[in-house]
């Protein structure tokens, strides 16, 4: 936990959680980060945007982090991803953690869908001809995936991100509000792959569905003026948030 509670908020859950919260040592195999701090310098003056975040999760656990716009959930997903540094604070990364969940941006557009699977499976190490097979099943984009990536919409680029990172073997799925694209029928097929197939996954989920906090995750991480607060009661978490 962070030295302190968030302000304004209270009835906050004390409960110990997991055998060593915030001290990696005991769980080489989690993910835990402790006293985070995270500042950007302005023109008026520097703003701290994470200040002392504290957090541990360990294989099969679903951290929700909850907090309004500006309150630095993209910030620390950013930095877990490894795009961003943190000021100061130490990350233990005891598992393979994914890049940000239906991240599409990294794409080479001038590439076909199929030689940036190809492109992605070389950085990681995976096998080609099974990562390809899912993603082709996953999408549902068949021959487009032979077809520049330029030339996608950006609903196809979401399904085609979406299925890579699923396709990759991670211990740890990184999610930035991102969980379901397409429309309804293929979002059902997001829920799934994501909830059902994956039962046995961690995450990491950026989110603002209260709904999701309660039903899947286990934790949640709640932000406000860069502070924040581990819960282990989720519908307790999700009725703060509520409040925010």
């Amino acid at each position: 936990m962070a030295n302190g509670p968030v302000s304004n908020i209270v009835q906050l859950d004390d409960r110990p959680g997991p055998a060593g919260i915030g001290r990696p040592d005991h769980d080489p195999h989690a993910i835990a980060v402790t006293d985070l701090v995270k500042e950007f310098h302005t023109e008026i003056g520097t703003r701290r945007v994470l200040d002392g975040i504290t957090f541990r999760v360990g294989a099969g656990e679903r951290l929700a982090i909850l907090g309004r716009n500006g309150a630095g959930k993209s910030t620390l997903i950013k930095i877990l991803a490894g795009l961003m540094h943190p000021t100061s604070g130490h990350i233990h990364m005891g598992m393979r953690l994914s890049w940000p969940l239906a991240l599409g941006g990294g794409f080479e557009g001038e590439l076909t869908g199929y030689d940036n699977i190809r492109f992605i499976c070389d950085i990681y190490d995976a096998p080609l001809a099974p990562v390809f097979d899912y993603v082709r099943d996953f999408t549902e984009l068949g021959d487009l995936l032979f077809t520049p990536v330029r030339s996608y919409s950006d609903g196809m680029r979401a399904r085609l991100a979406f299925g890579i990172s699923l396709a990759i073997d991670f211990d740890c799925l990184l999610i930035d509000e991102v969980l379901f694209v397409g429309d309804q029928r293929f979002q059902q097929k997001c829920h799934h792959e994501l909830f059902s197939n994956r039962a046995n996954r961690s995450m990491i989920i950026a989110i603002h569905s209260p709904e999701v906090v309660r039903e899947f995750c286990t934790s949640a991480l709640i932000l406000k003026a860069g502070r924040g607060r581990v819960f282990y009661d989720t519908a307790l978490a999700a009725d703060i948030y509520a409040t925010l």
